[in-house]
């Protein structure tokens, strides 16, 4: 099982397209758009959301986002008056980019207060430290990308995931910036397209498992047909 999300948003077009793209990146997850009014109009709906926790929570938990104030206080109306309302928690998160992070998150089997937090998280991913480059003993490898959209939302998803439970401090550069491989979000802000050539960098006990990981997604075209 994993924690399920429910997106909370105004717009019922803009909370199915939202779980569309993170479907796309965590197909294990259940995440439930809750938008829009029940005649299709622009707004909130109690009923619906409460509906949507309910359906969302496979025995994990819920992790709610949402996109303006008056959706938030819907979410969090909706998590009140559960049975149990320890259930799910309401993210304070930006709505497009603590989705992804969270969705990532609970499909590498992140807890319920994990993917809270990456949720949390994602608003300004760090190009500037990664962990993978402090100190010394760092392994390296030039890697060329072949794939049709480059380091973008689904393979940088894989990436993030291929690297769940390897014990290494691992970063990817792309010229002069540098981001976290274990994060969706940093990867995709390098910008890395098709031809480009990435330094991946890796630290830790597990440095050269990590670097061959990292160097067959690439080779496989991370699994674009």
């Amino acid at each position: 099982m994993t924690v399920g999300l429910v997106l909370v948003s105004h717009s019922g077009k803009l909370a199915e397209g939202l779980a569309e793209v993170a479907e796309q990146m965590a197909p294990d997850v259940l995440i439930v758009p809750a938008g829009g009014l029940p005649e299709g109009t622009i707004g909130t709906d109690y009923d619906r959301v409460v509906a949507a926790v309910q359906r969302a929570d496979r025995g994990d938990g819920v992790v709610l986002l949402y996109d303006l104030g008056s959706a938030q206080m819907t979410a969090e109306l909706a998590v009140e008056s559960l049975p149990d309302p320890e259930a799910a928690v309401v993210a304070d998160a930006p709505f497009v980019e603590g989705t992804v992070a969270a969705a990532v998150a609970a499909q590498g089997g992140a807890s319920r207060a994990d993917v809270l937090a990456a949720a949390a998280a994602a608003g300004a991913p760090d190009l500037a430290a990664p962990t993978a480059t402090r100190g010394a003993d760092v392994d390296r490898v030039e890697l060329v990308l072949h794939n049709e959209v480059g380091l973008h939302a689904r393979p940088a998803a894989v990436m993030a995931r291929a690297l769940v439970g390897v014990e290494a401090d691992v970063s990817v550069a792309l010229g002069e910036q540098e981001a976290d491989a274990h994060s969706v979000l940093a990867l995709m802000s390098l910008g890395a397209r098709k031809g480009d050539r990435i330094e991946v960098r890796a630290r830790g006990a597990q440095a050269t498992q990590a670097l061959d990981v990292v160097r067959k997604l690439v080779e496989e075209n991370f699994g674009e047909a």
